[in-house]
């Protein structure tokens, strides 16, 4: 079978044979249905410090992915078989302590799809059955596919208050855009976002949002106000100094954007004499955030518009082209 892959260390990817992957002890073989492209899968594909620190080439990339459970593996139900599925990328121990305690997601030795063992860009793919998480049917392909990126967006929405609330998102990245969803699916009264970006920003209303604002204009805290919640998704430094200004006294700012300079300089006494509560969000809780996610789709919550192209998975250089570009939102890769 042909899969996206990385073959060498050096900027790229290449469409490759390779044999149909086997089926293990507790895991399940999917007929991948369709992927989705991540910020993560376009790191490996520029090769930038990150991922030449990670990844050992050959790799079949993508951890976005869906499709239906077609064989299981010793200590798997048969009753798995014909399940439409997608795909949580972190792999945890079943025996983790830290799963145990409910932080699967934080635990030091995840593993990731795609990027740790091989990935779903192919026809084929083999994972871990708890890995494997149950899908309505009726949730397109597109998003079905990119709900480990949602997971996200429902992960940094949901870990406050959002109902009757006020909620600043600050950038309009994918996952930023899917949290306007979110918010609005549960019940947040008003949601603002900041974006330099026009196509960002013309997504951003199409998924719902109340207000977008430049945040370059001088007269951005004013315009904003103060607000019960802050989503800060662009790991832009000016955005987490506009974050704890425009935060109300005891709100909570839910940092989920990935600084390139990890080292920041921020007034801490207006966080400690405001009370405000910064939280470090990563990934999906395991396996709450799911649960979560599937309720928000039963009461109608809406992320389709974020699906901005679908492609073939052997055109995956027009997508990737086009994530680099800043002009698309998920690009969803379609297997059959």
């Amino acid at each position: 079978m042909l899969a996206i892959a990385k073959t060498r260390s050096a900027p790229g990817l290449d469409l490759i044979e390779v044999p149909e992957p086997q089926v293990g002890p507790g895991q399940v073989k999917l007929k991948v249905q369709a992927g989705a492209v991540c910020g993560t899968d376009l790191h490996i594909y520029q090769w930038d410090s990150w991922s030449a620190s990670r990844i050992h080439p050959t790799r079949i990339i993508g951890h976005e992915f869906c499709g239906e459970i077609i064989e299981v593996g010793a200590g798997v139900s048969k009753d798995r078989i014909g399940q439409f599925v997608a795909t949580e990328s972190h792999v945890v121990a079943r025996d983790s302590e830290w799963l145990a305690a409910g932080l699967g997601h934080v635990d030091p030795d995840t593993k990731i799809l795609g990027v740790d063992t091989d990935g779903g860009f192919a026809p084929y793919a083999v994972i871990p059955a708890e890995n494997a998480r149950i899908t309505s049917r009726s949730v397109p392909l597109g998003v079905a596919a990119l709900q480990d990126a949602l997971g996200n967006a429902v992960h940094t929405a949901l870990a406050g208050p959002v109902k009757d609330r006020t909620i600043l998102i600050t950038g309009m990245g994918p996952i930023g855009l899917m949290a306007v969803a979110v918010c609005k699916a549960a019940g947040a009264k008003r949601v603002i976002a900041t974006e330099i970006s026009t196509y960002r920003t013309e997504l951003a209303y199409r998924m719902g949002v109340d207000e977008v604002i430049d945040p370059r204009q001088p007269e951005v805290k004013e315009r904003i106000g103060t607000v019960d919640a802050t989503l800060e998704m662009s790991g832009q430094p000016s955005s987490l100094e506009l974050a704890i200004s425009a935060t109300k006294p005891g709100g909570r700012i839910s940092m989920l954007g990935v600084y390139r300079d990890s080292m920041q300089s921020v007034d801490l006494n207006k966080v400690i004499f405001r009370g405000l509560a910064l939280q470090g969000i990563v990934g999906r809780r395991l396996w709450e955030t799911w649960e979560q996610m599937a309720e928000l789709f039963e009461n109608g919550m809406d992320v389709t518009p974020v699906v901005t192209h679908t492609v073939p998975f052997t055109d995956y250089e027009a997508a990737f082209a086009l994530m680099a570009a800043g002009q698309a939102g998920k690009i969803a890769l379609t297997f059959s």
